[in-house]
C-alpha cells in the first residue's frame, strides 16, 4: 500500500469529545481532508473493559482504513491506552498511529514548572496508570497524582457545560484530597478541553493546565512531514461519521469546524 499525501487524516473518539483534537488540526494544518469517527453507541469508553474498547477500536481502524486514510489519530484517552499498541499490531505498518498520551506527557516531562502534576480522566485511562507511568520514565523527579472524574464525559456528551450542575460536578471532583497542592493538571481525556475554562477559573487561573489536543496537531504534523505526507491542497471536504445519531455532536462539530456538516451514521 503506497500512501501519498492527498489522502485523509483519520481521527476517532468514543464521542465528540476527540472534536477538540480534529479542530487543532484543522487549524494547525487547513490543507488536510479530515475523516473523523465518533463512537457514540458506545461511549462512554471509560467503564468498559480494555478488551471491549480494543474491539471498538480496531473495528473504527479498519473503517479509517477503507477510507483510505493516510494515519490514524486516536483522540481518546482511553482507547489511546487500551488499544493503541493493538491498533500498531494491527495495521502492521500500512499507516502510522499516533495517540495522545505520548504527547502529552512528553510535553510535562520537559516543562521545568511541572513538579507536583495532576492528571484526571476515565477510570480507563486513569486505572492504566499510563500517565506516571509514562511521565516517570522520562522524569522520575516528577510527582503525578491522578483521578478518575467519569462523571464529566456523560455531562459533556449531554451538553451540560458553563451551567450549575457541570460547576458542582467540577468543583466536587477538584476539591478532592488527591489533587491537593498541585502546580499543574493534565486534562486526560479530549472531552476535558470543552470545559477547560471552568477547570481554570476553579484554581484562579493560577495553575498550569494541560490540554492535549495542541501538542497532538503538532505531533501529527512532525509525522507527516517525516513521511513526507503533508498535504498541498485540500482535495476534499472534511467528513463526520458516528455510530449512532447524535444531535449535540454534529452541534458541536458545526460550533468547532465553523461550517454545516453532513454527519452519517455507520454501524461497524
Amino acid at each position: 500500500m503506497t500512501l501519498n499525501s492527498n489522502q485523509p487524516v483519520g481521527i476517532f473518539d468514543s464521542g465528540a469529545g476527540g472534536l477538540t483534537v480534529a479542530a487543532a488540526v484543522r487549524n494547525l494544518l487547513p490543507e488536510e481532508q479530515i475523516i473523523y469517527f465518533g463512537d457514540t453507541a458506545h461511549l462512554p469508553y471509560g467503564d468498559k473493559s480494555v478488551e471491549t474498547v480494543r474491539r471498538y477500536s480496531l473495528k473504527i481502524a479498519d473503517f479509517l482504513l477503507s477510507k483510505n486514510c493516510k494515519v490514524i489519530l486516536i483522540a481518546c484517552n482511553t482507547a489511546s491506552a487500551a488499544a493503541y499498541e493493538a491498533i500498531v499490531e494491527h495495521v502492521n505498518g500500512k499507516v502510522s498511529v499516533i495517540n495522545v498520551i505520548d504527547p502529552a506527557t512528553e510535553l510535562v516531562a520537559q516543562n521545568p514548572k511541572a513538579k507536583h502534576i495532576g492528571v484526571i480522566g476515565t477510570k480507563g485511562t486513569i486505572g492504566s496508570g499510563m500517565y506516571p507511568k509514562k511521565i516517570n520514565e522520562l522524569a522520575p523527579e516528577k510527582q503525578v497524582v491522578s483521578l478518575a472524574t467519569p462523571l464529566l464525559v456523560p455531562m459533556i456528551e449531554e451538553g451540560f457545560i458553563f451551567d450549575d450542575i457541570s460547576n458542582a460536578v467540577v468543583k466536587k471532583y477538584l476539591e478532592s484530597a488527591e489533587l491537593k497542592g498541585i502546580d499543574s493538571l493534565i486534562l486526560g481525556c479530549t472531552h476535558y478541553p470543552i470545559i477547560k475554562n471552568q477547570i481554570r477559573k476553579y484554581y484562579d487561573f493560577e495553575t498550569l493546565i494541560i490540554d492535549s489536543s495542541q501538542v497532538v496537531a503538532q505531533k501529527l504534523k512532525a509525522v507527516l512531514s517525516q513521511e513526507s505526507l503533508l498535504s498541498s491542497k485540500k482535495i476534499g471536504e472534511h467528513q463526520f461519521y458516528v455510530s449512532d445519531y447524535s444531535s449535540y455532536f454534529k452541534k458541536l462539530a458545526e460550533m468547532f469546524f465553523e461550517e454545516d456538516i453532513d454527519l452519517q451514521k455507520v454501524t461497524l
